[in-house]
């Protein structure tokens, strides 16, 4: 027996490199996906944007075609160069995509070359309408808990497989579903295909109050007819800024975030004499801004728009109650964040931040060391003990705080609205509420006080948080209240939009941005 099985065990050992030597064929590499590996081979006039991540992202819509080409099929890239020149009217550039490159490519015979560069143009498409055309951390930074870059990546990859099919499908479902966006893209696209308005620019002068004459109001009348806040056969006094024209300039500052007073001063003087092209502009550099916006913005939260100076508290996506804000001024700006609200500080007390301390305070109390007093300024060491105010030298008072006691005067009123940012920024109460009937409303050193902020409590607030927090007010005593449901809050810029009733409403520019974005467009290619 152990013969036999030595005999099969020497013959199985003479036949193993028989059976060894039978492999398997490999499935041959698609040419396609061998031209993507080796792309600076195979395509070496790419586009700068075609680098590392674009490859991977590449990789990833041809694996789940198995390395099918997209553009061959007859139409198809015809129906692509539709699309993205539809583009325009979302305020971005179609001839940066490529346009006469695809065009020519068309009448060519296709080449893995072409079928690469045009993926990448469809899917950068893809990404600049989910995402926004420029990165916004390195033109408008706004702050927040670190995000998921993957679930945007898997989001472009789904749409361009939809798209794949159904061009036009992907392309309107890649732009933001939010009603802001797509009301503003609708009144662009209307107006870029328009002839541009004309007016002139109106004179600098005196501040120009109701019932007052000034040589300026034939053209204030001509400039307001020609936008359509007057009508153009109305009739007026020569010189004399009338009750008509009054209220037309109500309503144009009314809908430029200004102080609807009637009174033409330097602000409302500065709006009229945009041009119309820089108001084209403005929809345009917005529409990237809600690009941005639309990432991040939850169904239900608080949105501050802090050029406009508004808060909108938002209920699926809809804003069901809105008020009026003071943001910083322009030499300490508000930051843009986003973060959750989780706590109220009832009562508060007020501890002077450190730049106002040092700008503001030392000033005031080395002129009048009773302006403490006055203030009910308490001096703090840095643990928090009660100094002597007379024993500091205000030259050099070292590390101490100021802190002001809960009450009328409090800057921060009844109660502060806090959220996590490395800012020490919040919403707040206000003494100052003679302010929110200005505008611009750019008061602060960077905090965001909120007009009738109680009725923002009661929204935040269950029933019986509701209650409690009453009673804690009703105390005086300072309380720190913790939420059992944080809500979402956005703070962003932006200076146009257009209401639920199809107005389109403009802020002013309180920081200066709009013009760094526009060039930031302007320059963008592929």
């Amino acid at each position: 027996m152990f013969k036999k099985y030595a005999c099969y065990l020497s013959l199985g050992m003479l036949m193993a490199p028989l059976v060894a030597a039978v492999e398997v064929p490999l499935a041959p590499t698609p040419p396609l996906q061998l031209s993507i590996e080796q792309l600076s081979v195979a395509c070496p006039g790419a586009p700068a944007s075609l680098d590392d991540a674009a490859r991977e992202q590449l990789k990833a819509f041809y694996g789940r075609r198995q390395y099918a080409p997209v553009w061959a099929v007859t139409g198809q890239l015809e129906a692509l160069l539709g699309q993205l020149e539809g583009l325009a009217d979302d305020g971005l550039n179609p001839a940066s995509y490529r346009l006469d490159s695809l065009r020519a490519w068309s009448q060519q015979p296709a080449s893995d070359c072409h079928e690469i560069v045009t993926s990448h143009i469809y899917l950068q498409a893809l990404q600049h309408l989910l995402q926004g055309r420029l990165p916004q951390q390195q033109i408008e930074p706004r702050w927040q808990p670190a995000a998921s870059p993957a679930l945007a990546a898997d989001r472009v990859l789904a749409l361009a497989l939809l798209g794949v099919g159904d061009l036009p499908a992907a392309f309107q479902q890649a732009r933001p579903a939010l009603s802001q966006y797509q009301q503003l893209r609708t009144v662009y696209a209307q107006r870029r295909q328009q002839p541009l308005a004309e007016w002139q620019a109106l004179a600098s002068g005196p501040l120009l109050r109701p019932d007052r004459r000034d040589p300026r109001v034939p053209a204030l009348a001509q400039r307001l007819i020609s936008e359509g806040y007057l009508p153009a056969q109305v009739t007026l006094d020569d010189d004399l800024y009338g009750v008509g024209l009054v209220a037309a300039v109500k309503v144009f500052q009314q809908q430029h975030a200004l102080q609807a007073d009637g009174v033409v001063g330097a602000a409302t003087l500065e709006a009229l004499n945009i041009s119309p092209a820089q108001r084209l502009a403005q929809l345009r550099l917005n529409l990237e801004r809600w690009r941005w916006l639309a990432r991040d913005l939850q169904a239900s939260g608080v949105l501050v728009n802090v050029a406009a100076a508004q808060l909108a508290y938002y209920q699926d996506f809809v804003p069901v109650w809105q008020t009026r804000t003071q943001v910083g001024r322009a030499a300490r700006p508000t930051p843009l964040l986003k973060s959750q609200i989780t706590r109220l500080t009832l009562n508060p007390t007020w501890t002077v931040p450190p730049t106002i301390l040092r700008e503001d305070k030392l000033p005031e109390i080395r002129r009048d060391l009773a302006f403490l007093d006055k203030h009910n300024l308490r001096v703090l060491d840095r643990e928090g003990q009660l100094l002597d105010a007379n024993s500091i030298d205000w030259n050099n008072p070292g590390s101490i705080q100021l802190r002001q006691d809960a009450g009328a005067h409090n800057p921060l009123g009844q109660v502060a609205i806090r959220f996590p940012n490395p800012f020490s920024v919040y919403l707040h109460d206000t003494p100052s509420q003679q302010l929110f009937a200005k505008g611009p409303r750019a008061f602060s050193s960077g905090c965001v006080r909120v007009e009738a902020v109680m009725q923002l409590v009661d929204l935040l607030l269950t029933p019986a948080e509701r209650e409690r927090v009453t009673s804690l007010l009703a105390s005086g005593r300072t309380h720190e209240f913790r939420l059992s449901t944080p809500l979402p809050i956005i703070l962003a810029y932006w200076t146009a939009e257009v209401d639920g009733a199809g107005q389109l409403l403009y802020a002013p520019d309180i920081y200066a941005r709009d013009q760094a974005l526009l060039a930031a467009l302007d320059r963008a290619q592929l």
